[in-house]
């Protein structure tokens, strides 16, 4: 059996009374307190995360734009120095490998940042792409953490934390899916604008030593603006309200990006990229969609269970990827693909929870959106 790995943040982790859970093959904080104090604490203040557990891969050369675009999904050159941008990472059939976000560091330089399960098949893939493009590739997973203030005091949260300076541009002038430089107890502190919850919020990337001062520090400035440690559970039923994609739900090898509702993210007009003509070759006119689903009462869908037709009740139309009783809205709410004659809004259909028809009406995506 594989041993679990850990974050620099483990013991910290351990002092707060965290529950742990295999996430990727780490031993990651499902929660501290309770699942809906920490979903809460979130959408009204904010919450602390360890995401230690994503990779981080560094992209430099002549060619690092060129091998980008050919590598991704999406249009890299065009990104400015201090931008972000989501995109896909496919494979030559079209299906998904990863989804990531890039950041353009310089104009030679990326940073890109990959799921934890899917490191290996990432970095695989662009060791693979490289061919004859003038770039080298590291990975930086082993080194680095990666904390998360998400809500609508992270803001504040982030200003207030002692030992973080030089930060440019500042936290306040710092847009969304973009990047600060600054420093933490003297070392190298990269800022990001970017989140996995659906609030405001800052991603904090750290070598490893100064990881467990840095978390001391914003939970201590965080502690009057009513921000908490938040763990998995939590991030999942935000970013569900959110209709954010997780891979191996709504993200897989199967699914190609215009199924999942990420047919704006490949930049079709490239000459060539991996998966390209993959997608070329994808005609399926009935192929299941991603949509939201909303149920009254209290009892959810989950993943793996059935949707049905609303008139010909025996009929399956797809299936759940997530789903659960949204602590926001107070109804249960999924995520589901289903065919593409049962994906308009409004349509009504049925979900199989353990053996009992519940109603269920299509909805779009997200379920959720703050004010801004």
């Amino acid at each position: 059996m594989t041993e679990l790995r850990t974050t620099a943040l483990h013991e910290r982790h351990e002092a707060l009374g965290a529950s742990f859970t295999d996430f990727g093959g780490w031993l990651m904080p499902v929660r501290y307190s309770s699942d809906l104090a920490e979903h809460h604490a979130v959408r009204t203040a904010a919450g602390l995360f360890d995401i230690s557990h994503m990779a981080e891969f560094a992209v430099e050369g002549a060619e690092a734009a060129a091998f980008l675009d050919y590598a991704l999904a999406g249009a890299v050159s065009p990104m400015r120095v201090g931008k972000a941008k989501y995109s896909l990472v496919l494979a030559e059939s079209g299906g998904i490998v990863d989804d990531v976000i890039v950041y353009r560091i310089a104009d030679h330089r990326f940073l890109v940042i990959a799921n934890a399960g899917n490191r290996d098949a990432v970095g695989s893939a662009f060791r693979e792409r490289v061919g004859d493009f003038e770039v080298e590739l590291e990975d930086h997973t082993d080194g680095m953490s990666l904390i998360a203030v998400q809500g609508p005091a992270a803001r504040a949260v982030v200003e207030a934390t002692a030992g973080i300076a030089d930060v440019a541009p500042a936290f306040a002038d710092l847009g969304y899916y973009a990047w600060s430089s600054g420093s933490f107890e003297g070392a190298p502190l990269f800022v990001a604008r970017t989140g996995y919850t659906g609030e405001d919020g800052f991603e904090l990337l750290v070598p490893n030593p100064v990881a467990p001062t840095l978390w001391d520090a914003l939970l201590a400035a965080g502690e009057p603006l009513g921000l908490v440690p938040a763990g998995l559970a939590a991030r999942d039923t935000l970013r569900l309200e959110a209709g954010m994609p997780l891979y191996g739900h709504e993200l897989s090898l199967d699914i190609v990006p215009a199924q999942a509702g990420l047919g704006r993210v490949v930049a079709v007009d490239k000459d060539d990229f991996v998966g390209k003509a993959g997608l070329a070759a994808v005609v399926v006119p009935d192929a299941p969609v991603l949509v939201g689903l909303v149920c009254d009462g209290r009892r959810a869908g989950r993943a793996g269970y059935a949707v049905f037709d609303a008139t010909e009740a025996e009929t399956p139309v797809g299936e759940i990827t997530s789903g659960a009783l949204s602590p926001t809205l107070g109804h249960p709410i999924a995520m589901a693909f289903v065919s593409s004659a049962a994906s308009a809004p409004g349509t009504e259909l049925f979900i199989d929870v353990r053996g009992t028809r519940i109603p269920a009406t299509v909805t779009d995506l997200p379920f959720y959106r703050r004010n801004k």
